[in-house]
């Protein structure tokens, strides 16, 4: 579990509602499901207009990153990438293969494969820097989803202010109507801004930053990978792979 997002979460809404407290206000009052269901419905619905339906579903299953980040380990996996230079040193690329049926993450999974199969040097290179190209723009399209949220957000919570005045406009007369209308139209406001800054553009950068520690660390693979199937000493690869460490 990632306790840094959790905990930058909860600091968030925690000072919001404080420094909302200390001033005399009444936490109640920020809950109208009007203006919630006009920001955020709104919102959805312009995102949803501007994504395919692939990438859009993509998205959401990228949300349980936020709390639940895959776990790249980079002193490990240079390890790992040692071990199977001294492998392929004493025994072959074929002495890799029951280690490729064993591998959980699929690009080094292809990667090892490549080199049991003996796939040329240079076109197992292209072949992997393909796979991680598209891996990850199709990853960062993703993350582009909840940085339009953010970007829409504001102005559809503006959209639910006007909405919120022109009700109150039309019941001038009755204190009660007018009041619900002006409500609406200053908590649609607040809605807009705060779900875009507090939670859309921090889940789109939380991502990006997550998309690119994986690849950097598929980057190490490959370097790794590359440079056994070029037949480079184990500790050539390790100095080689050194560099990668600083990025954890």
């Amino acid at each position: 579990m990632d306790r840094l997002s959790v905990l930058g979460l909860g600091v968030a809404f925690l000072a919001i509602y404080l420094g909302f407290i200390i001033e005399g206000g009444s936490i109640a009052v920020l809950f109208e499901l009007p203006a919630f269901i006009i920001v955020f419905g709104g919102t959805l619905g312009a995102v949803m207009l501007q994504s395919s339906s692939k990438q859009f579903l993509h998205a959401l299953s990228l949300l349980k990153w936020i709390i639940y980040p895959p776990n790249y380990d980079v002193e490990e996996g240079i390890d790992n990438i040692i071990t199977w230079a001294d492998k392929a040193r004493e025994s072959g690329y074929l002495a890799l293969e029951n280690i490729a049926l064993d591998e959980q993450d699929t690009f080094t999974n292809k990667g090892l494969n490549l080199l049991v199969d003996g796939v040329d040097p240079e076109q197992f290179k292209l072949s992997l820097e393909l796979d991680l190209d598209l891996y990850r723009e199709h990853n960062l399209r993703s993350a582009n989803v909840f940085e339009a949220m953010g970007g829409y957000s504001p102005t559809i919570g503006i959209l639910g202010a006007v909405l919120g005045l022109i009700q109150a406009m039309g019941h001038l007369s009755n204190p009660d109507l007018l009041g619900q209308g002006i409500a609406t139209a200053f908590i649609a406001t607040i809605y807009g801004v705060g779900f875009a800054n507090l939670l859309y553009l921090p889940v789109a950068n939380k991502i990006r930053a997550i998309i690119h520690q994986q690849t950097m660390y598929r980057e190490m693979v490959c370097e790794g990978l590359f440079a056994i199937a070029h037949g480079e000493n184990p500790h050539s690869i390790e100095n080689k792979l050194s560099a990668f460490r600083l990025e954890q």
